[in-house]
């Protein structure tokens, strides 16, 4: 008897790789990426039905429906809601798919991979991010290899993951950054090795993926929109940072040296620091490196955790902020529950040392 052809829901939301040219430039276009991937072979094999690819490299095909969101979305306009209206999506077809593609632009994909990583609680199927850094209309377009190896991924891995798909690498959602504009190596996980590589063969690193869940897949999309990042740098004044920290802040991702260190030496913001801490703010404190950890070798490090401060280890700053909407965004948790779950992995999004 055959093999069953396994079944993807790709999720279109918006992104260059659906974009067409108008004349403002580059925008979203409805119904261009669906016509795009039907004149394309490898994406629509001629010999199988709509939306079936060509045979890969192990003989197996996979089949695929496109959900098209109306109105297709710039990443650069996305809000929380539409983190909770992916992740909803996600579940109502949920049974019905092996496997789910999400297309997406490239300027805030490292913030909706980490969301989803936390959304999606008890995942048990592949969740593969993917776009382009050049539109699929256009001939040296890089989402035709991208689209390809999100679809195997999602199809064929079988890693309970929410995944980025990315010039020949698949890496952990809640791992990436974006680190390049133009190129089309534009994300990195620079803590985490990818879950998978696309070369010749596509090899996936089964010894690096998140245990397969017990429980059944929950979302909860609540999330709180009161969280902000802070870039430390030399000069900030107390009255920035005080007003910054003012109500309704609930939680605030702190970028800091190295290894995890501020001016221990001005008394001034490790108050302000403190007393907001004190008044419930949960304050997380991640490197502005792009590899390394938070640590506490330095003194200049120490004194941030003796005034709460809470050592993120090496959360990427989309990770820490994510999680912490997500975290504050459950009323049922108490603040001291909130810092004791965000210094803890729960989807693989850091390493404790």
């Amino acid at each position: 008897m055959p093999e069953r052809t396994p079944q993807v829901l790709v999720l279109h939301t918006g992104g260059t790789i659906g974009m067409r040219e108008g004349p403002r430039g580059f925008a979203p276009a409805p119904g261009a990426l669906e016509a795009e991937l039907a004149r394309r072979p490898p994406l629509s094999d001629p010999g199988g039905a709509r939306f079936t690819t060509a045979p890969f490299e192990d003989g197996t095909s996979v089949r695929y429906d496109v959900l098209e969101y109306d109105p297709l979305l710039d990443s650069a306009n996305l809000d929380l809601s539409q983190w909770g209206r992916f992740a909803e999506d996600i579940r109502a077809h949920y049974d019905a798919y092996d496997g789910f593609v999400v297309l997406h632009g490239t300027d805030t994909m490292a913030y909706t991979a980490s969301a989803l990583s936390f959304l999606l609680d008890g995942l048990d199927k592949p969740v593969v991010l993917t776009g382009s850094q050049i539109p699929l209309v256009r001939v040296r377009s890089d989402g035709l290899d991208n689209l390809l190896t999100a679809l195997w991924m999602a199809a064929r891995s079988g890693v309970p993951e929410v995944m980025l798909a990315f010039h020949h690498r698949v890496l952990r959602g809640n791992r990436v950054t974006k680190v390049d504009a133009s190129g089309l190596d534009a994300f990195a996980s620079p803590n985490f090795g990818p879950l998978a590589e696309a070369g010749i063969d596509l090899t996936v690193h089964r010894e690096r993926a998140l245990p397969m869940p017990t429980g059944a897949l929950h979302v909860d999309a609540r999330l709180s929109p009161h969280v902000a990042a802070l870039r430390l740098y030399p000069g900030i004044t107390r009255e920035i940072l005080a007003n910054f920290l003012r109500p309704p802040l609930e939680g605030l991702v702190l970028e800091t040296y190295g290894s995890g260190n501020a001016p221990d030496a001005r008394a001034d913001l490790m108050a302000e620091l403190a007393s907001a801490s004190q008044r419930g703010v949960v304050i997380v404190n991640v490197t502005q490196c792009l590899r390394g950890t938070v640590n506490e070798a330095y003194q200049a490090g120490r004194a941030l955790a003796e005034i709460g401060v809470l050592p993120g280890a090496d959360l990427t700053p989309e990770a820490a902020l994510a999680k912490l909407c997500w975290l504050l965004g459950k009323p049922h948790l108490s603040r001291d529950e909130v810092r004791a779950l965000m210094v803890r992995p729960l989807r693989g999004e850091m390493t404790l040392r």
